[in-house]
């Protein structure tokens, strides 16, 4: 009974989606035919009857086009475990299927449908619009209406105990249902037993799977050697059900690479890690200098009162600088000068190079303010402008620290191989910190990005930069 209501509950809420996306491609439609007014072009319409006529055939048409697409494409698929990056593709691929058939359609095979030329075009590219910032931007809205796959985990040991301790909270899990964790043979402690699942799942996983209805099996045993049961995950891949590594996991579901369950091979034959997108590495530069500098043009006003600010709390007095020159690591490893408004006393640094801590007594009162709000990076501008930074990547670091980092953290120096940023991956998925522990965690985050960065990520990150600066979050 409970599994027939969990797929009848899982039916309306994939129903439900069907239905709120054929909505937000109608109200595209309506705004396509507004603009349209405004524009009078539609001059033909003689009367209002045939006025509303035309509106209900055009947006039910494209409705009812895009949402055929969308399920033949997959988006509707209760068991889809797919990127953001492949959620967008799949979105151009389905609306631009429906602009051809509707093409067809319409203006070759039903010349006599009352469908403006221009109408189509402008409506399509709202849909997707729209679309995209249902699926990508709004994706706890999403997701929630999506019927959860469920997920059972191979392993009970040390590596399933990650997924544990990663995803322990229900916000961690919004996108799935853990069902449990199968004991293997070999499997070191880690997981309460309460959350083991005690089966021979050399002979009864795929019975397990079959009865649970479970959609992903995880492997994260960790003794593989001879004891993977191939028979019975080869039954459940051809049944549908989802095959994934631990790494690949929890890569998906939290956003970040599991450095210290990383092993070669997987760096080898992993996808990523080298940017193939030719048009964002092409125009990278030029991108980044124009929003630089469109950036600059609305906040010199607040660089001038930061430096004001600066100056007469302790500048004058101490004659001290209000810009602050400090050497980072970039691109390559390539030493560079970065720039900021200081925000510590002037012999902050009379010990040595030290990791800034919370509460830290060295930041001044003004500092403290253009922290909090990310003032102090404004100058950084110029960094982007000599093209030594990016606006999205991995945090410059110190050399002294990154000397240090790299002997300790594995796979630390890769997040060298693109150009540093004022913001990035990490800033967002990780809470302010300035300390070993926080550096190996943040690398997780450095790393996702790097494997994954396309010019959407770039856009998702800046859009979410403004919460963090609004909000003075993450200082």
């Amino acid at each position: 009974m409970i599994k027939g209501n969990n797929s009848s509950n899982g039916k309306f809420k994939n129903h439900l989606v069907i239905l709120l996306e054929i909505l937000l491609v109608a109200f595209a439609g309506l705004s396509s035919y507004l603009l349209h007014v405004l524009f009078d072009s539609f001059n033909a319409i003689e009367t209002i009857d045939d006025s509303i006529f035309r509106i209900v055939i055009n947006v039910s048409l494209v409705a009812l086009m895009v949402s055929l697409c969308n399920l033949s494409v997959g988006l509707y698929d209760p068991k889809l475990r797919a990127s953001q990056r492949d959620i967008v593709r799949r979105l151009f691929v389905s609306v631009a299927i429906s602009y051809f058939v509707i093409e067809l359609f319409v203006f070759y095979i039903f010349k006599g449908l009352p469908l403006a030329a221009s109408f189509l075009p402008v409506t399509i590219a709202i849909a997707l619009l729209f679309l995209i910032i249902f699926r990508v931007f709004l994706p706890d809205i999403s997701l929630s209406l999506f019927a959860k796959p469920k997920v059972l985990i191979l392993g009970a040991g040390e590596r399933a105990s990650i997924i544990e301790k990663r995803m322990r909270r229900d916000s961690d899990r919004k996108g799935f249902e853990l069902v449990g964790f199968v004991n293997t043979k070999g499997d070191k402690e880690g997981i309460r037993k309460e959350k083991i699942i005690t089966i021979d799942y050399q002979h009864e996983l795929f019975n397990y799977v079959q009865q649970h209805d479970i959609s992903e099996i995880v492997i994260a045993s960790d003794e593989r050697r001879n004891d993977v049961p191939v028979e019975q995950l080869f039954n459940c891949k051809m049944s549908g059900v989802y095959i994934s590594d631990i790494l690949d996991f929890i890569e998906r579901e939290t956003g970040q690479i599991a450095v210290n369950l990383i092993y070669p091979s997987w760096f080898i034959y992993s996808n990523g890690f080298e940017s193939n997108n030719y048009l964002r590495n092409s125009l990278d530069y030029v991108l980044n200098a124009v929003l630089a500098v469109v950036v600059f043009i609305f906040t010199w006003p607040l660089m001038i009162f930061a430096a004001i600010a600066i100056m007469l709390e302790d500048g004058y007095r101490l004659k001290a600088p209000v810009l602050y020159r400090q050497q980072r690591v970039g691109l390559d490893g390539n030493l560079f000068n970065i720039l900021k408004f200081r925000s510590m006393s002037p012999d902050a640094e009379k010990n040595g190079a030290e990791w800034s801590q919370k509460g830290d007594s060295r930041i001044t009162k003004v500092g403290g303010f253009i922290r909090k709000y990310r003032i102090d990076e404004l100058p950084q501008l110029f960094n982007v402008i000599k093209g030594e930074m990016g606006f999205v990547g991995p945090r410059p670091e110190r050399p002294e620290f990154v000397k240090e980092l790299a002997q300790s953290i594995p796979y630390y120096n890769h997040r060298h191989n693109v150009k540093p940023g004022l913001t990035g991956w990490a800033q967002l998925k990780y809470p302010y910190g300035a300390s070993f522990n926080d550096s190996f965690e943040k690398v997780k985050f450095d790393l996702y990005y790097i494997k994954h960065q396309s010019i959407l990520l770039d856009l998702l990150i800046l859009i979410r930069t403004v919460e963090v600066v609004l909000f003075g979050k993450g200082r």
